[in-house]
């Protein structure tokens, strides 16, 4: 058996312990038996030597798919540090006695580590995607581990806006929701293609397969060629969530330039007998789909009760059943959007595109599909009846739907007019509004609340997310100025240990957003008790304490500090208080002061500001 105690004596703050190749075996196996091989290393703490009494390590078995941790009790202090005991905390149960030590596959490593704070011995997989992390899958409406397809590669699809008028508040928040499952899955290590749809045509009103499309129907008003409003609105809604700060996509296909993929999509569903064609449209059968699958899955509704809902409408007009929905739509004279196809010259039907460029950017079968919940019937209802009937099954592992913001209780939409668009809550313009929000309130807002869960606007809501949100600013800034001491108390050693866990495990549990708010508020509190002396924090407390705070809050939730922005503002306060002086200087000087007018103006120079006394008055400006 090796002597851990000579091993880890010899450690030195400047240098690793042993070789990187060398196997390290603990409880009872020897150098060149099939052991974990590790990687310990003793991180640079005030350029001390440490050294370990007696450590007892023992190593027992676990699931490999959990994380046990090996804790040492022990001080953050220099000298000598005694390690009495280990504990043993695992998130997977053991299979076989504590003290029994097992090979492991050797493409499974792990990194052996000796933590500062206090000397924790952890066993952890060297890649972060092999954290559990659940995600709450709509169709089969429970939690679940999420497991990609083909690893390390993720795809991803997600329902983007109809280009026909500005970004709103119902926009942001899928926009905001699924770009912190893009940046979690990439945290994670995951490669994520990540596909947004621009819909620029085929998106009736009101959802339906009858009417105007939305588009030419705005290009008609504003006497425009339609290509021209798609293009002007989604120059608007990539402005505002850039402002937001919601990464660009992977990929973003527009409808309009995957007709072809569209039409090959309605030649299979009519070949495998699941739509019929209809003076010159094609409809998709509902009934003789769901004879031989089950329509309504998704949405957990059933074909009669859909059909029962749908008498009241006057006449079924071209389709078998009224519940049929349109592949491809004949284009009647007055409709500017039109292309040949084997059927009619015509447009291709609005759940048609989801399911053609999803296929051709991730492939017959891919891990995430997400959108808003008013999209689950009858958008993506219909995109698993599309993939089933052209493919033989279904293409999306997991569907993921944020909940709506709504008004007095009412889904915030355009079609509805009870919208406030992103612009007006970044100027307060619109008449509903007390005050101007900044981008970064409003994603703060969105994510103080979890992501399947209705958010009802208020004013007093989003003011107190503005105050939140400055409160996390500026703890993260004051962190620069925290005293640091030789060791830490004891409360705030156990606190910044378990922080990240906390944070992790509240990401990993369907993206529980306002827990790790809660938990970085935790932070600034203890931020707060540091600056005021009422807790005592070492360097490496503290930059662990610094480290975890910015990744969740910047990296992860994907704030961004307003301040830069802010430069505008902060230059007009600047010159009023300026003038402000200059005006008590001149007071000085008509009172014939002339030393405390020199003191000013001295002082003001000190400062980099220059002051010229002219024929017209006073003029400064600012060298540096």
């Amino acid at each position: 058996m090796v002597d851990t105690q000579n091993r880890l004596s010899e450690c030195r703050a400047e240098r690793f312990v042993r070789p990187l190749n060398q196997t390290c075996a603990f409880a009872g196996h020897s150098p060149g038996t099939d052991a974990r091989t590790v990687r310990p290393y003793m991180p640079l703490v005030n350029n001390s030597s440490y050294h370990f009494a007696n450590p007892k390590v023992q190593c027992s078995n676990f699931k490999l798919q959990s994380l046990p941790i090996l804790k040492v009790k022990g001080q953050c202090s220099k000298g000598k540090v005694k390690v009495p005991t280990f504990k043993r905390r695992s998130f997977g149960a053991a299979t076989r006695p504590r003290k029994q030590a097992i090979p492991i596959n050797k493409k499974d490593y792990f990194a052996f580590r000796l933590f500062s704070i206090n000397f924790a011995f952890i066993f952890k997989k060297t890649q972060n995607m092999e954290q559990d992390f659940l995600i709450y899958n709509t169709l089969t409406r429970r939690k679940e581990l999420f497991k990609p397809l083909h690893a390390p590669n993720v795809g991803m699809y997600v329902c983007g806006p109809t280009v026909y008028g500005d970004p709103h508040l119902g926009h942001a928040r899928p926009a905001i929701t699924f770009d912190v499952v893009f940046r979690y899955l990439k945290h994670l290590g995951y490669k994520v293609r990540y596909v947004r749809n621009i819909t620029d045509v085929g998106h009736l009103e009101h959802d339906a397969d009858e009417g105007d499309d939305k588009i030419e129907k705005k290009a008609r008003l504003e006497q425009l060629e339609p290509m021209e409003i798609a293009q002007h609105y989604t120059n608007r809604y990539h402005a505002a969530m850039e402002a937001l700060n919601v990464l660009p996509p992977s990929i973003e296909p527009h409808a309009t330039g995957h007709i072809i993929e569209q039409e090959e999509l309605v030649k299979e569903i009519l070949h495998n007998g699941y739509a019929y064609e209809s003076n010159g449209s094609v409809y998709f059968d509902v009934e003789k789909y769901d004879q031989e699958h089950k329509y309504g899955i998704l949405s957990g509704r059933n074909l009669t009760d859909i059909v029962n809902n749908s008498r009241a409408l006057n006449g079924v007009g071209e389709k078998k059943n009224q519940a049929d929905f349109a592949l491809w739509k004949k284009a009647q004279p007055e409709h500017i959007m039109r292309w040949p196809s084997p059927w009619s010259v015509g447009f291709p039907g609005w759940h048609c595109e989801c399911t053609a460029m999803g296929r051709k950017y991730l492939g017959n079968h891919f891990d995430i599909h997400g959108g808003g919940m008013d999209l689950v019937f009858p958008h993506h209802e219909c995109e698993i009846a599309q993939a089933v009937a052209s493919q033989g099954d279904q293409m999306v592992r997991y569907w993921m739907h944020n909940n709506m913001i709504t008004i007095n209780g009412q889904k915030m939409g355009k079609s509805l007019g009870n919208f406030i668009t992103l612009e007006q809550f970044f100027n307060g313009t619109h008449e509903s509004l007390s005050q101007a929000y900044s981008p970064m309130t409003i994603r703060f807002f969105i994510l103080s609340a979890h992501y399947r869960g209705t958010v009802d606007f208020s004013n007093e809501a989003l003011q107190a997310a503005g105050k939140g949100y400055e409160r996390l600013m500026d703890a993260i800034s004051d962190l620069d100025r925290v005293p640091v001491s030789k060791q830490c108390d004891a409360e705030t050693d156990k606190f910044v240990q378990s922080l990240r866990r906390r944070c992790y495990d509240a990401m990993n549990d369907d993206l529980q957003t306002p827990l790790v708010i809660s938990y970085l508020f935790e932070a600034c509190h203890l931020v707060h008790a540091l600056l005021d002396h009422k807790a005592e924090i070492c360097s490496a407390c503290l930059k662990e304490l610094s480290d975890v705070m910015r990744l969740f809050a910047f990296d992860l939730l994907g704030l961004k500090s307003e301040k830069a922005a802010n430069n505008a503002a902060r230059e007009e306060a600047y010159g009023k208080v300026v003038d402000m002086v200059l005006d008590l200087r001149a007071k000085a000087k008509a009172e014939k002061d002339w030393a405390t007018g020199d003191k000013i103006r001295n002082a003001l120079a000190a400062a980099g500001f220059e002051v010229k006394d002219t024929k017209d008055g006073v003029t400064w400006k600012l060298n540096r």
